[in-house]
């Protein structure tokens, strides 16, 4: 776990969004937090992430998402080498 990360102020942030109850209120949340083009990285991002765990090719992944390959790499880099964080999402999305 990267211990860089790990301040109040991410803990609190962190709090905020675990006290959402659904889907409208993460978006109001969201919207107020982030600008439009922050939050479609990250969805960008995600998507990736779920591509390349379904096996997808770069290209793939590339022409679907408009990611750069050097985003993908990053987040094939976080899958393979980070803290399983992906993972824990994925396997609780199956449930």
């Amino acid at each position: 776990m990267n211990k860089k990360i790990r301040t109040d102020a991410v803990d609190h942030l962190f709090n905020a969004i675990l006290c959402l109850q659904n889907k409208e209120e993460c978006y109001s949340f969201f919207e107020d937090l982030c600008t439009v083009n922050e939050l479609l990285s990250l969805s960008q991002r995600f998507e990736v992430a779920s591509m390349l765990r379904d096996r997808k090719t770069y290209l793939e992944i590339a022409e679907k998402t408009g990611a750069s390959t050097a985003t993908i790499s990053r987040v094939n880099r976080s899958l393979n080498y980070g803290d399983d964080g992906y993972e824990l999402v994925f396997e609780r999305m199956q449930d």
